[in-house]
């Protein structure tokens, strides 16, 4: 439940309502995060003095420690409901760290994952080369234009009849 801060102001000290007051929220949005990690610091020490005094009040209440002043403490609602102050303004300054982080992080995973399929769209290459010619109507020849023999064609003639000759002389033994 929130403190009125007319509450906060009675039951603080005012160098500790001065940090208070500016984890209230149009004075914590202007905060820088050293600003706010100094203000988390300090209201981190003012909230243990008085757990700790909260404390101590409790014993002196129960008889088990010697008061701290002269006469023991007869309640202790006063610094525990400082304490309940000190631990709101502490939960405001860390959401607006958190805030702050949050902001300042990496994308989480699904927004890389859109970023590299919009990368990929973007650079969307046909990286197949052509298949050349291909039977639509029909195909058409293509000479060759090196000739497919490079021996003398007579050369060929000679060849083939001492071939043929000398397979009729083996006929004939």
């Amino acid at each position: 439940m929130s403190v009125p801060i007319s509450t906060e102001k009675r039951a603080l000290t005012a160098k500790e309502f001065e940090v208070v007051e500016q984890t209230h929220y149009p004075a914590i949005c202007e905060l820088s995060r050293e600003a706010l990690s100094d203000s988390l610091k300090l209201l981190r020490e003012y909230r243990r003095k008085a757990r700790d005094r909260a404390q101590q009040q409790r014993r002196e209440m129960r008889g088990k420690a010697e008061p701290r002043g002269t006469v023991a403490a007869s309640d202790n609602t006063g610094t525990e409901r400082k304490g309940e102050i000190l631990s709101g303004a502490l939960k405001r300054v860390n959401r607006e760290l958190a805030r702050i982080r949050k902001a300042e992080k990496p994308n989480g995973q699904g927004d890389y994952a859109r970023r590299a399929l919009e990368l990929k769209r973007e650079n969307r290459v046909r990286h197949h080369p052509s298949s050349g010619r291909t039977a639509n109507r029909s195909m058409t020849m293509v000479e060759n234009p090196e000739p497919t023999v490079s021996v003398d064609p007579r050369e060929i003639g000679r060849v083939s009849q001492a071939v043929k000759a000398g397979q009729a002389r083996r006929d004939s033994n």
